[in-house]
């Protein structure tokens, strides 16, 4: 169902000039929201935090600038962020901490998202026996408890004081693909059956091109929603590995700023500078691919998007502010239609005869 209205007051394009500016707009739309703008701007923020935290970081984040003072300083001059009980920088800890943090979690997106797409993909476009064996492992992961796995694997770790960020990403993506995998199996299953699949299939194509070029494609946005999801997981679920002592504890993460923070009981004694800022880091990277996964789903959903239409151009062509759920607002230009031929009179009747019959 489809609300449609005739705007008189605009001109309709030249036709040559219209495809041009229809694929423009379509070009230009996903930059232009808002919620991408601001959730790129804060990502790429961040990113450049992890790239150049550590080497930008005023002090050492393990050393103790002071012997003779034991209570944590507030920011000043000379510690933006203040320090810790043992006068550790917060700054410095928190510069350094961000890029394991993020390295954790883009690793674990990465090998988790892989997981999903080849065994979602593939139980979704096999169908039978192996479809019913890999969904029967996808509910597995589905419904094997995270954390108290996450405490058993990381029990395994080397207690050296620089633990790899790639095999805790490992550990973090086992239990981190399950979900990614259940939405690709659902949406192969419903891209298998169409027409332009089966004429490849008919036409003799291999299994591992159609999955490749003619199934794939189609899955790209779901995709790129799974990751972005999976590298919050990560940095939440590190984190909360770190915060929990799971993690060696000289291991500058952010999440180890808040287990020395909450151990010595910062938060009780109002040592807000200690424990807000690492935080306010997790929360604020969260937001940002959040707000870039919601830009992505109004990109590809045509209900959020309305149909390409701005509120300025929604509002100029009389469409109300929200529609109900099924109804794609479309607005269509008025075209001048040509008067109609006068129809002639039959021999020996008058006009107003032939009109009235």
């Amino acid at each position: 169902m489809a609300i449609s209205t005739d705007s008189s007051a605009a001109e309709a394009p030249p036709a040559a000039a219209a495809p041009v500016r229809a694929r423009k707009a379509r070009r230009l739309r996903l930059p232009r929201s808002r919620k991408v703008l601001t959730g790129l701007g804060l990502m790429i923020f961040f990113v450049l935090l992890a790239v150049i935290g550590p080497m930008v970081a005023p002090f050492d984040p393990s050393a103790s600038l002071s012997t003779t003072n034991g209570v944590p300083q507030p920011p000043s001059a000379a510690h933006w962020l203040g320090t810790t009980q043992t006068q550790q920088d917060v700054l410095s800890q928190l510069l350094v901490g961000g890029r394991s943090t993020m390295l954790v979690a883009v690793v674990a997106a990465l090998i988790a998202t892989a997981l999903s797409v080849i065994i979602g993909v593939s139980s979704g476009y096999a169908g039978g026996l192996a479809d019913d064996l890999l969904s029967m492992l996808i509910n597995i992961g589905l419904v094997l408890p995270a954390l108290p796995l996450l405490i058993v694997m990381t029990g395994f770790l080397p207690k050296n004081s620089n633990p790899s960020d790639l095999l805790i990403g490992l550990i973090i993506a086992a239990t981190g693909w399950a979900w990614g995998a259940r939405v690709l199996r659902v949406q192969t299953l419903s891209l298998r059956n169409r027409d332009f699949v089966k004429s490849a299939r008919i036409i003799g194509e291999r299994r591992w091109r159609i999955i490749s070029f003619e199934i794939l494609p189609g899955l790209v946005p779901i995709i790129a929603s799974s990751f972005l999801f999976t590298v919050i997981y990560g940095v939440g679920t590190y984190t909360a590995l770190a915060f929990l002592g799971l993690i060696n504890a000289t291991h500058w993460s952010w999440g180890t700023i808040l287990f020395w923070a909450q151990s010595q009981t910062a938060a009780q004694n109002g040592y807000w500078w200690w424990w807000v800022p690492p935080g306010l880091a997790v929360a604020l990277f969260g937001t940002s691919l959040a707000l870039l996964n919601f830009g992505i789903d109004e990109f590809i959903n045509p209900r959020l998007r309305a149909a390409g239409l701005s509120r300025r151009r929604a509002r100029k062509a009389g469409l109300p502010r929200r529609f109900p759920l099924g109804v794609t607002p479309v607005t269509r230009p008025v075209t001048p239609v040509p008067p109609a031929a006068p129809v002639p009179a039959a021999a020996g009747r008058p006009a107003a005869e032939e009109t009235s019959s």
